[in-house]
């Protein structure tokens, strides 16, 4: 018997990194010393306190059960809490926030809960693919907004025609910005939310990187008049605490959004381990610990041995990100993001993403991430001096 992929999974998009892991494993099996700027993975270890209240927590009997469908009850109250310390946020932990298996969990889902067949779903790119293949996974029409630098790589709502606004019902932000690293101002939160309400369209705001910052913290969505009517914004757990492979957030905002997403995730999962949201609570209950910020404080590091490498030893001209663990790198003039990516790994084993991965309009960039200690970036900007472009 032959499997035949269903018509949604041939509907993506190329997966346009394949050459690029086949050139990586390669490598690795020619034992290869190979920098890995690629992959936004956390190298460090979740802080130790939060590790403690895990191991606590599942040697509770209780919590080998089913979990709670929404989410345990401790876990959604101290999200809330947290919310209100750090954005002045207002929420109502039963009707306005859901526990996710992490924030992708309810990004891609989202359209199922809220989108019919034929819907337009406005479409960030550069962005997280996750956004074009949910859209079409729910059988929706992508409109694929460019960010580009010279708007602040904001999308520019104005040039939306009305006929595709109308018919439009769900719209994906992302700031902190991945893979650009661009942080929203309240004029753009503003500016989008009056472009919600006027086409009754609802924003699913993702802001997975909003605590992985390096000066002024980012603001969120939610804090804007009037946003809360228009907005279901996704936070995580992943960055802010080294935690990507413990799969937990939450979403937060308009009620009936919430309600549609938990309605359709009681339908499609049975939740996260209970144990791993008791240690949520510990760690968002001490958001501002030593340890986590000394998180952020590596990642300063880290963005300025990499970018201060780039422009002064190679004279590339890089903007320094002021959030997000990303660095955002302009191709030498004349070569493409994958013929650089390639360059890059072939000549000087310093793996890192084409741009043109997260969408058409990423063309011309390559995006860094900054998961390897300051003494690997120095070595990878030594080994890409020696390169000839």
């Amino acid at each position: 018997m032959e499997i035949v992929p269903s018509k949604r999974l041939q509907s993506l998009p190329p997966y346009l990194f394949i050459e690029i892991d086949r050139k990586k494993r390669r490598a690795l099996a020619e034992g290869r010393d190979i920098i890995n700027l690629g992959v936004g993975d956390p190298d460090q270890p979740t802080p130790s306190f939060i590790v403690q209240a895990m191991q606590k927590a599942a040697a509770v009997p209780a919590n080998h059960r089913y979990p709670f469908d929404e989410g345990v009850p401790e876990f959604r109250r101290e999200a809330a809490k947290f919310l209100k310390s750090r954005f002045s946020l207002d929420i109502d932990p039963q009707r306005e926030l859901i526990t996710t298996i992490g924030s992708k969990d309810g990004i891609s889902h989202l359209p199922l809960a809220v989108v019919d067949p034929g819907d337009v779903v406005l479409v960030p790119q550069p962005g997280y693919p996750v956004y074009q293949s949910a859209a079409l996974f729910a059988g929706a029409e992508p409109y694929i907004m460019p960010l580009k630098q010279e708007n602040g790589y904001y999308p520019d709502l104005g040039a939306i025609p009305p006929q595709v606004a109308r018919k439009a019902r769900l719209m994906y932000l992302n700031y902190p910005n991945n893979p650009t690293a661009a942080v929203a101002n309240r004029s753009f939160y503003e500016q989008a939310v009056a472009f919600a309400q006027r086409y009754d369209i609802l924003i699913a705001s993702d802001a997975a990187y909003c605590e992985t910052y390096f000066s002024q913290r980012p603001m969120s969505m939610l804090e804007v008049d009037g946003a809360k009517d228009v907005t279901i914004e996704f936070h995580s757990l992943s960055k802010t605490f080294n935690m990507t492979g413990w799969r937990l957030g939450f979403a937060v905002g308009n009620a009936q959004a919430i309600s549609a997403l938990a309605r359709l995730k009681t339908n499609m999962d049975s939740g996260q381990f209970n144990a791993v949201q008791w240690a949520g609570v510990e760690a968002l209950a001490n958001w501002e610990h030593p340890e986590v910020r000394a998180i952020r404080d590596m990642y300063r590091r880290r963005r300025d041995a990499l970018v201060d490498g780039l422009n002064n030893k190679l004279g590339w001209q890089v903007k320094k990100p002021q959030a997000t663990f990303y660095v955002w790198i302009n191709c030498p003039k004349g070569i493409g993001s994958m013929d650089l990516v390639e360059k890059l790994l072939d000549e000087a084993d310093v793996l890192t993403i084409p741009g043109i991965g997260f969408g058409s309009a990423g063309e011309g960039y390559i995006r860094a991430a900054l998961t390897v200690d300051e003494q690997r970036i120095r070595e990878a900007i030594d080994r890409i001096s020696k390169v000839k472009f």
